[in-house]
C-alpha cells in the first residue's frame, strides 16, 4: 500500500479478528496518523466488540452491503446499506451481523486505528480465541474503555 492508486473491494493492508476481515484502504503510516480506512465484511451471527467507548478517537461507519445491528449508548439501531452512523468519542458502542448473509462496512477512526487491528489480528491468529480479558488489555492500550 506504499504507492498511491486505486485499492479495489476486498484488498488493502488485510488483517481479521472475531470472524471479521478487515481491508485497510488508509492506515496511519499514510495519513500521518489522523485517520484510518478500512472496508470490513462482518459474519453473520458471528462475535460482536465488546461494547467499549473510544476517549481518543472518532469512528464512523457506512454500510455498503447487508444489514448491521448497531448498539450505541444502549440504543439498538439497524443499518442498511448506504445508512451511515457516526461514533463520536465517549459514546459506549458495539455491532455485529444478525443476519443470514455476510455484511460489509465501510469504517473510519480519526486519529488512526490500525495498530489496534493489527495486534487484534495476532490475538485472533492463535491456536485458541483470545479471552475477554486479553481483548480489554489490548483496547485499554489503545484508548478504549468498557462500555
Amino acid at each position: 500500500m506504499s504507492e498511491p492508486g486505486i485499492i479495489a473491494a476486498g484488498e488493502g493492508t488485510i488483517v481479521a479478528a472475531r470472524g471479521s476481515v478487515m481491508a485497510f484502504k488508509a492506515i496511519a503510516a499514510q495519513t500521518g496518523g489522523d485517520f484510518s480506512l478500512m472496508e470490513r465484511t462482518v459474519p453473520p451471527r458471528g462475535r460482536r466488540p465488546l461494547p467499549h467507548r473510544h476517549v481518543n478517537c472518532s469512528e464512523a461507519f457506512w454500510v455498503l452491503d447487508g444489514t448491521i445491528t448497531f448498539v450505541l449508548d444502549g440504543v439498538e439501531q439497524r443499518g442498511r446499506r448506504d445508512d451511515f452512523l457516526l461514533v463520536p468519542r465517549g459514546a459506549g458502542h458495539t455491532f455485529g451481523n444478525d443476519g443470514e448473509a455476510p455484511a460489509r462496512l465501510l469504517v473510519l477512526h480519526a486519529p488512526a486505528m490500525d495498530a489496534y487491528f493489527a495486534e487484534l489480528d495476532a490475538l485472533w491468529s492463535r491456536e485458541t480465541p483470545p479471552s475477554p480479558e486479553e481483548e480489554r488489555a489490548l483496547m485499554s492500550r489503545y484508548g478504549m474503555e468498557p462500555a
